[in-house]
């Protein structure tokens, strides 16, 4: 679990963040949505320490992370697992050299160890026997995947994921999700995922932090969501005609 009490951040005289506090769930997807440029962003990196809130307190399974020492902070963040918005991969890297380098770069595991542990993580993502595979040899679904396969590489207690679906056709996208959702139950860990794609937050929300003028602005379910009278949340929600018409099928179904 990951807990935000009072975080406010601000850039010289633009305040960013204002006073917000959130849970997100262990062992659940826990989204964070909202309209470009509101905080979202901010907010995640303060959580990982990319920003340092000016006040408040991030807690990592009741672990004030905002007061570690930086030494201290560098353990939290080996339990952490990222998956960037453009995947991140490095291009002179073998697919298994990208999923290695984490477990190079922070473990004491041998040769045969790391080996084991990123076939382990290939096939997981289905993409066993893909090892001598470079990133341009792959395609946009393949290289998220690869990407999830080095987030976990670490076997990480939270997990991380900025816009996972960018770039990515609708049949792929749900692929994606899918795996986020499934690899976050089966370990049991702790995701956090920034998203503007509402296929996500229907699918894979478990909890779900709508931020607006970077406040905490409405929190719920995938199922409360739908049905949310927060003008703000069904501004965003309904912007497309699409979910225009689910809301005016929920509209019919209760009057």
């Amino acid at each position: 679990m990951i807990e935000v009490k009072g975080v406010n951040k601000s850039f010289g005289d633009s305040h960013i963040l204002h006073d917000v506090s959130t849970r997100f769930e262990k062992g659940k997807v826990n989204l964070i949505i909202g309209q470009s440029g509101q905080g979202k962003s901010v907010l995640a990196k303060c959580i990982v320490g990319l920003h340092e809130p000016d006040t408040g307190s991030v807690f990592y399974d009741n672990r004030d992370f905002t007061a570690m020492s930086r030494k201290d902070k560098k353990s939290i963040r080996k339990e952490i697992g990222m998956l960037f918005q453009s995947s991140a991969l490095f291009d002179s890297m073998t697919v298994e050299e990208n999923i290695m380098f984490p477990l190079t770069m922070f473990s004491d595991m041998t040769r045969e160890e790391k080996l084991d542990r990123v076939n382990f993580c290939l096939d997981r993502v289905n993409l066993t026997g893909k090892n001598g595979l470079f990133p341009a040899e792959c395609s946009g679904g393949m290289q998220k995947r690869i990407a999830i396969a080095r987030a976990i590489s670490m076997n990480p207690s939270y997990l991380f994921c900025d816009e996972p679906n960018s770039g990515l056709d609708p049949k792929t996208a749900i692929v994606i999700d899918n795996l986020i959702r499934e690899i976050t139950y089966e370990y049991n860990m702790t995701t956090v995922v920034i998203t503007h794609d509402m296929n996500s937050v229907i699918e894979i929300g478990d909890t779900i932090l709508f931020i607006h003028n970077g406040r905490n602005w409405w929190q719920g379910d995938r199922k409360s969501i739908i049905t949310t009278e927060n003008q703000e949340v069904v501004d965003f929600v309904y912007a497309s005609d699409f979910m225009k018409e689910i809301r005016s099928s929920i509209q019919e179904k209760r009057s």
